[in-house]
């Protein structure tokens, strides 16, 4: 994944105060668990995943719309954390819509050994609206937190466990639902467009844009996930602070006078 500044105080605009973190090992173009559960014929594999801790996140891009306007199980994934797509409007789609989704998927308890059921821990989704190489995130508890579409915590999230399949899992009907639903499953999926959630979201436009998936416990982060969806082009190389050059020739300046006093 290239250099893009991380806004991790952001975090802190969710109550999350950082008192452990797990270490990462990031894997990619992988299988999550139990399976794909949102929706038949949607295809395992090509997430970016993390499993530390007795959780599982996982990330991935997905061509959502083909030049039917119809969706696909190609991912374009660069073996790296990044994916590749065409920049424009989708076919047979309105602006904003991008050719483009991403598809998260959390499993609290993929090996049976946290014992963490969906709503024994906190999530941060960061979806970034800058283009550019820097970053500008919002960031939403999935699974905990209010839906900007509905105004309460009520997802239409796929559910279940780890024995779920596409054709078993469960979708909430409401808000008292939506709370039984996680607080007896370990397994939750979506598959969501960036104009859902990005203001001024410009899909003809070249850009990189980075998601990130982290799950707590209080403040400790158990498991954390990186993408980027790189568009077109990707997007420009963001200028160095100029308070920053300045430090820098300020600093060499201040190298070169202390040689002189010595020579």
């Amino acid at each position: 994944m290239n250099n893009k500044t991380r806004i991790l105080p952001a975090l802190l605009a969710m109550g999350m105060i950082y008192t452990g973190s797990a270490s990462a090992v990031i894997l990619h173009n992988q299988n999550v668990t139990p399976d794909v559960i949102f929706g038949s014929g949607n295809l395992n594999g090509s997430f970016t995943t993390d499993r530390a801790n007795g959780v599982e996140l996982g990330l991935r891009g997905k061509l959502r719309h083909n030049a039917s306007g119809a969706p696909e199980n190609t991912f374009n994934s660069n073996g790296d954390g990044t994916f590749s797509f065409a920049a424009g409007v989708a076919p047979t789609q309105a602006f904003p819509t991008a050719v483009w989704s991403f598809e998260w998927s959390i499993n609290s308890n993929y090996d049976a050994t946290s014992g963490y059921m969906l709503d024994g821990l906190t999530y941060a989704l960061g979806i970034d609206s800058d283009p550019t190489q820097g970053t500008s995130f919002s960031i939403l508890d999935v699974i905990n937190g209010i839906n900007p579409g509905t105004g309460s915590v009520f997802w239409d999230h796929s559910t279940g466990n780890n024995s779920t399949t596409a054709a078993t899992d469960s979708i909430a009907a409401d808000a008292a639902s939506y709370a039984s639903l996680i607080n007896t499953n370990n397994v939750a999926q979506n598959s969501w467009k960036a104009h859902w959630f990005l203001a001024g979201f410009d899909p003809t436009v070249d850009g990189t844009y980075d998601f990130y998936l982290a799950a707590f416990d209080g403040g400790t982060q158990l498991a954390r996930t990186d993408i980027q969806i790189i568009v077109g082009q990707g997007g420009a190389a963001v200028p160095e602070p100029v308070t920053l050059l300045l430090l820098s020739t300020g600093l060499i300046g201040v190298g070169y006078a202390k040689k002189r006093l010595k020579s």
